[in-house]
């Protein structure tokens, strides 16, 4: 299984449980597995049987179909990921105190080199569609900027984020009358 696709699981087994006000041992009970069993399951550390992830989402009382919806291997034909900063998935490690973790991208993309730069844009900034033989992931960390596509265009503000094909014509455009700035993650693949 695909570690995107097994984060994504763990991820709804955990929602879905908090969701319903059942806790670990509950739902380990009602599934006929152990505690320790779910615990992994969703801190995404060990990967279910298909038997297993079957009984759990029973024991969570959600149809298959529904359970499975939206999730997605990186086969799926996705140009553009947005994720708004409300969207991002809080989590907890066991045994781990006053730590705050917060998922904002889980992506799986082929072998590649990776380049990571702040890059901050001045009001007045622009330039013509670029492209870029990359994978794209752009984080603002501040100001409102639009990003533009050929045929779309996406305002992108303070928290959120967005993951992208860099061979698709683009390019930002402060939206601002001060200094936007953004951590841009470059992932170039391999050449085989």
């Amino acid at each position: 299984m695909e570690e995107d696709v097994l984060i994504q699981i763990s991820n709804r087994i955990k929602e879905r449980r908090r969701e319903k006000n059942i806790t670990v041992q509950e739902l380990a009970t009602r599934a006929n597995v152990s505690k320790g069993l779910i615990s992994q399951i969703e801190n995404s550390r060990t990967i279910p049987s298909l038997l297993v992830l079957i009984e759990i989402i029973k024991a969570l009382e959600i149809d298959l179909n529904e359970f499975f919806k939206d999730i997605r291997s990186r086969t799926a034909d996705l140009p553009v990921i947005i994720k708004r900063k409300s969207d991002y998935d809080h989590f907890e490690k066991e045994h781990a105190s006053g730590f705050h973790y917060q998922r904002i991208f889980t992506q799986s993309i082929t072998q590649s080199t990776i380049d990571i730069v702040i890059l901050t844009l001045e009001p007045d900034a622009r330039r013509p569609l670029v492209e870029t033989d990359a994978f794209e992931y752009k984080y603002v960390l501040s100001g409102k900027i639009e990003y533009q596509f050929k045929e779309e265009k996406i305002v992108l503000n303070q928290g959120d984020s967005m993951l992208f094909d860099g061979r698709m014509p683009h390019t930002p455009i402060n939206l601002g009358t001060t200094e936007a700035s953004m951590l841009v993650i470059y992932f170039f693949e391999e050449k085989k």
